[in-house]
C-alpha cells in the first residue's frame, strides 16, 4: 500500500505515524512561565541529538483543534530553559494526568500531585519522582509547517546538568531494570522494555 500524505487529513497522517514510530520515549517537560507559574507536560516525539555537547530534542505540536502553541513551548521561548524528566512506570498515571490541555494559569504539578524540586543551574524545577532528569538550556527552535493544526516545532536543548537516582546509575551505566522506563505506542497504549535481545556490531570494517 502506498499513501500520499497530501491525499489525506493530518489526523490520518498522525495516526499512521504514531502507530508505526514505536516505541517512543517520553519527555516529561517541566517549565516555568515569566509569571512564575509551573508547567509539566509529556511529549513522545523525543530523542537525543548528540553527546558533545550533550543535546536532546523534543517536538511539541500545535494544538489539533485550533493550531495554537502549547504552554511548554511558550515558556521555553520566553525563558530559554526547561527540564526533561524521564518517565518510569511508577509515575505513568500522574504523567497522563498532565497530558490534558489545561489553561496557562494551571500548575500541572498540583493536578498530578507530583513534586517540583529546585534545579541546580536553571530556574524551572525538575521532577522529584523522576529517576533521570536533564536540566536544559535552549539551543534553538525549528518551526515546521504552517501556523495551523497538525504543524509543530522541534525544540533543541543543551543539557547543562544530569540528575540520576543513585540506584539507577551503577558502575558508570544506567541500570535499565532500576529505571523501569516506559515507551509510548498508539492510542492509550504503552510498553515496557524488558523483552530485549542483543546483537553485536563491528566497530570498524575489516
Amino acid at each position: 500500500m502506498n499513501i500520499d500524505p497530501k491525499a489525506q487529513s493530518f489526523q490520518d497522517n498522525h495516526k499512521l505515524m504514531i502507530g508505526s514510530i514505536v516505541p517512543r520515549p517520553i519527555a516529561f517537560v517541566s517549565t516555568k512561565s515569566t509569571d512564575n507559574i509551573l508547567n509539566l507536560a509529556p511529549f513522545s516525539y523525543f530523542n537525543g541529538v548528540c553527546s558533545n555537547p550533550p543535546t536532546i530534542m523534543f517536538a511539541p505540536a500545535r494544538r489539533g483543534y485550533d493550531g495554537s502553541t502549547k504552554d511548554t513551548l511558550n515558556n521555553i521561548r520566553d525563558t530559554k530553559e526547561f527540564v526533561v524528566n524521564l518517565v518510569s512506570e511508577e509515575i505513568v498515571e500522574p504523567m497522563v494526568a498532565c497530558a490534558t490541555d489545561y489553561g496557562k494559569e494551571v500548575d500541572e504539578f498540583k493536578i498530578s500531585n507530583l513534586t517540583p524540586i529546585n534545579s541546580e543551574k536553571i530556574s524551572p524545577p525538575r521532577l522529584k519522582e523522576s529517576k533521570v532528569s536533564y536540566e536544559c538550556e535552549l539551543h534553538s527552535i525549528v518551526d515546521i509547517g504552517n501556523a495551523e493544526p497538525g504543524a509543530g516545532f522541534v525544540v533543541i536543548g543543551t543539557i547543562v546538568m544530569f540528575h540520576i537516582a543513585d540506584d539507577v546509575y551503577k558502575d558508570g551505566r544506567v541500570d535499565l531494570k532500576a529505571l523501569n522506563p516506559i515507551g509510548r505506542l498508539a492510542g492509550n497504549n504503552y510498553t515496557r522494555v524488558f523483552d530485549n535481545f542483543k546483537v553485536i556490531r563491528k566497530i570498524k570494517p575489516d
